[in-house]
């Protein structure tokens, strides 16, 4: 057994028995059938009402397993590093705020309930789990595709600007946001969507090798040459991109625009 599903076995049965806890559910790789040793473990932990103020989620979280870092990251969320550098995010939220699972739903594609399921003691959470389950919301709309290359060509020419004014730590920087919505359009073109907000998760996968090649040039070192031809293959890729999907989708992008953007990288 894994150290994760060992983990995730504890969490199930300190829920069983600490009276504070009135649900809890989990979510990541472990539901998708997808965890191995190198995957976190995440959860939402539901804690009674009045209980909450009093509740130390920290202590909780150290009782389960030794860690060598606790804390609570920029969004609240409480992050574990526990003693043999496996990860845990643990969400605490009181018994009131379950409702925030219907919210999941516009994030992507979810396992079944039962997947999910970790304790229960207010007969709310599996309908809440069975209404997430399933297909996530459609990203091959004009929307989503015609935002991905809005999106391209903003951060392109911010990253191109900051290039040319010899920012080269900055422009790398941007050029991660830039590779991120190639990613997106090429989830479109090759029907890989599931992952759209999370665009590189298991891509070497999910992609042909044909298109992971492209996708590998657009990558860069901290180095001036190296940056231009990254932001120079990018381009080029999302210019083929776009002559394939305006036959499927109403874009707004102009092709002059793109035209544009070449010269401005090299002059």
């Amino acid at each position: 057994m894994l150290f994760q599903e060992k983990l995730i076995q504890d969490v199930t049965n300190t829920c069983q028995v600490d009276g504070s806890i009135a649900a809890a559910m989990m979510y990541g790789s472990f539901t998708k059938g997808e965890g191995d040793t190198h995957s976190d473990v995440e959860f939402y932990i539901f804690v009674k009402d009045h209980r909450m103020e009093a509740f130390n989620a920290h202590e909780w979280v150290t009782n389960l397993f030794t860690t060598d870092l606790i804390y609570n990251n920029e969004y609240g969320t409480l992050v574990a590093i526990f003693s043999n550098l496996v990860r845990g995010e643990f969400h605490f939220l009181p018994q009131s705020e379950m409702n925030v699972i219907e919210s999941f739903k516009q994030t992507g594609s979810f396992p079944k309930a039962d997947q999910m399921f970790i304790y229960d003691e207010t007969d709310q959470l599996y309908n809440l789990l069975e209404e997430l389950s399933g297909d996530g919301p459609n990203w091959k709309t004009n929307e989503h595709v015609n935002d991905a290359f809005n999106n391209f060509v903003n951060r392109w020419i911010f990253g191109v600007n900051v290039l040319k004014r010899g920012e080269h730590a900055r422009s790398l920087d941007i050029l991660s946001r830039v590779q991120n919505e190639v990613l997106k359009l090429l989830r479109i073109q090759e029907n890989t969507v599931e992952r759209w907000i999370n665009a590189t998760k298991n891509l070497e996968h999910d992609l042909s090798e044909h298109s992971y090649e492209k996708y590998r040039r657009t990558t860069a070192s901290l180095d001036r040459e190296s940056l231009v031809n990254a932001y120079g293959h990018a381009l080029r890729f999302v210019e083929r991109l776009h002559t394939d999907l305006v036959r499927s989708y109403d874009l707004h992008l102009q092709e002059n625009t793109l035209m544009k953007m070449h010269t401005h990288l090299y002059d």
